[in-house]
């Protein structure tokens, strides 16, 4: 078998994206960074959320959703608030200011996004681990001409720096710290869901 290096993964172009849902009951919110257009006629994006993401039961449910286009200027809150938590026992957009597209879901202020995409499931395709969504887009809108949030701007400007003087493990992708001597080999980050693979010691 090769070697992966999955730090390489890490150099492929990602952005960050608020999507937004409603159970029937209350309005829901998640952090992702697989939003890709695939096609342009008919114009199609396609949303992947991990299977233990409480937006990915609802979207299947319901087979609508917004994207929100994260700009830089995004604070390290709103990834907290949307990304490290479930919306099965929290209330993500409790006390945000939020407007509503055509479709009846959520979106986010101006003031983190610059865009968003109000989106139909026309098809699912399953990985496994994670769901695909096949959308169109049933509206559209460009807010700011803000840049848009990155990975990488994330990681260098945004995700804040973890503790040095603390023992332990952090995730490489989201900041999260284990504290403890030693990182089980299946372990699963409780804000990003990603593996051990994922984790580098603090020295």
């Amino acid at each position: 078998m090769a070697n992966i290096d999955k730090t390489a993964l890490f150099k492929i172009g990602y952005g960050l994206y608020a999507v937004t849902s409603n159970d029937g009951t209350k309005d829901n919110a998640l952090i992702v960074n697989t939003v890709i257009q695939i096609t342009d006629t008919p114009l199609r994006i396609s949303v992947t959320i991990n299977k233990n993401n409480y937006s990915c039961e609802v979207i299947e449910r319901t087979k609508k959703l917004n994207i929100c286009c994260l700009s830089e200027s995004t604070p390290f809150e709103v990834f907290e608030r949307l990304g490290f938590h479930s919306g099965r026992d929290t209330d993500k957009l409790k006390d945000m200011h939020i407007w509503y597209g055509k479709n009846g879901l959520p979106l986010l202020s101006c003031e983190y996004m610059n865009a968003f995409f109000s989106l139909d499931v026309i098809q699912t395709v399953d990985f496994g681990s994670h769901i695909m969504f096949v959308c169109d887009v049933t509206e559209a809108m460009s807010c700011t001409d803000e840049p848009s949030m990155t990975y990488s701007y994330y990681h260098a400007n945004v995700k804040p720096k973890p503790n040095a003087k603390k023992k332990g493990f952090v995730c490489k992708v989201c900041g999260y710290v284990h504290e403890g001597d030693s990182l089980p080999p299946d372990f699963i980050c409780p804000w990003c869901k990603h593996g051990a693979d994922f984790f580098e010691e603090i020295n």
